[in-house]
């Protein structure tokens, strides 16, 4: 747990996200390094989508790599995790960003046939489950307690500008270079991420909680066994893959709604599509500048509620600017839920077990998202898009009612337990 800034009684001054990047140099490298890879990601994801569906013909073809590249590598979550609390978080990032740099590399080089491709696709995903929590875990080590919030929001922001950028670059590369090119712009970006986090200075592993050593597998039940034992952690784990498993079936509920509910054209399912990830971008500049001014309780729980209400007043639309409007609002909520999310874990967990705690969330993100995919596609053909965006925006509702009596609890428990002078739990649990 990182030492909490600013004196008793005093608003410990907070640094701005612009101000963190310019005299932060170990935060401006993770940030970079990261919106570089993300953004190199968004390429290649386009151009492996366009090289699998023209060279098989198959719409399975691109559900499998889909499915090889975010849920697969979920399933190891707990030993991704693991490495990160095992080995030097500097290390541990540069490693599995030329890892992802030369399987992209090889696949830009050979493209593969299709199983081929998929065992490399999944290699390289691997290699970026680990890098996740390490990433996440390593920003207590490089930034003051009091900006934690902004450190998350402005990461938050770069990632997620970089993903939505992706595409547009690949559009404007492809005429030029073609599929194999965008890939090698890929495999580039992330030997150059590798190369940034260079410059970070060493951070290496804290004292595991548990004390002994044991082998990676057993730090990955140690992860496991910490979740189900703190439960302040569980259930903000929990509440957010709940939010997940209900919200995470829009983007089909979305196409479907512009397509069939409104009987608008495809621009209208790009602006449906856009509208999430412009409110994000806006919901991270704004928890970023604004973040300390109320609780990281009330801050998640605000964004649970608008995520959920978001998606169910999608369903109450009755035209597509109407539908814009509500979606690019829900934005605002997944960057306030992302943000307090992330920043207190880094502050509640020790800091030997946050690697592991990230990793575990992580993966259950990805089990939640990829059970919401299938049981909304059950849903949305056995009613309607808008019925299942009322559904999903109503449990997503539930969801956040019942965190709202469970997290306080858990939180002052958390507190009795803790030691008496750990004032950044007490403030937490206020």
């Amino acid at each position: 747990m990182s030492a909490s800034g600013g004196t008793p009684g005093t608003e410990p001054r907070k640094t701005s996200g612009l101000q963190l990047l310019r005299d932060n140099a170990g935060f401006r490298s993770l940030w970079s390094a990261r919106v570089v890879s993300v953004g190199g990601d968004a390429l290649s994801l386009v151009a492996l989508m366009l090289h699998v569906a023209e060279t098989t013909g198959q719409a399975i073809a691109v559900s499998l790599l889909l499915l090889v590249g975010d849920f697969v590598p979920s399933l190891l979550s707990p030993i991704a995790g693991a490495i990160s609390d095992r080995f030097d978080l500097k290390r541990v990032m540069i490693a599995c960003e030329l890892a992802q740099g030369m399987v992209l590399l090889l696949i830009a080089l050979s493209l593969p046939p299709l199983p081929l491709l998929l065992v490399l696709v999944g290699v390289r995903a691997i290699a970026g489950q680990v890098f996740l929590p390490a990433s996440r875990a390593a920003i207590p080590g490089l930034v003051r307690d009091r900006d934690l919030e902004t450190a998350n929001a402005t990461l938050g922001f770069g990632t997620n500008a970089a993903e939505a950028l992706g595409p547009l670059a690949a559009a404007a590369l492809f005429p030029f270079v073609g599929v194999r090119g965008v890939l090698l712009v890929d495999a580039v970006s992330f030997l150059l991420a590798g190369s940034v986090l260079l410059t970070l200075r060493s951070l290496p592993p804290a004292p595991s909680p548990e004390g002994t050593k044991t082998s990676l597998l057993g730090d990955a039940r140690s992860g496991l066994g910490y979740i189900r034992s703190a439960k302040v952690v569980r259930v903000i784990a929990l509440g957010f893959c709940a939010i997940v498993a209900f919200n995470g079936v829009d983007d089909v509920a979305l196409v479907l709604l512009a397509t069939e509910s409104f009987a608008a054209g495809q621009s209208a399912v790009g602006l449906l599509l856009g509208a999430v990830g412009i409110g994000l971008l806006f919901g991270y500049a704004l928890t970023a500048r604004y973040s300390t001014r109320t609780s990281l309780v009330t801050l998640l729980l605000a964004g649970f509620a608008v995520n959920s209400a978001g998606n169910l007043l999608t369903g109450l639309a009755w035209a597509v600017a109407a539908a814009f409007m509500t979606q690019f609002i829900r934005g605002f909520g997944i960057a306030a839920m992302d943000v307090a999310t992330n920043t207190m874990l880094q502050r509640l967990v020790p800091q030997g077990m946050l690697g592991r705690v990230f990793g575990n969330l992580y993966g259950a993100i990805g089990v939640a998202a990829a059970l919401s995919y299938i049981a909304g596609g059950f849903l949305l053909d056995a009613t309607s898009a808008p019925t299942t965006l009322l559904i999903a925006g109503g449990g997503g509702l539930l969801t956040t009612v019942l965190v709202a009596f469970a997290l306080p609890r858990a939180l002052r428990k958390h507190t009795s337990d803790s030691d008496p002078d750990d004032t950044e739990t007490r403030r937490l649990a206020q």
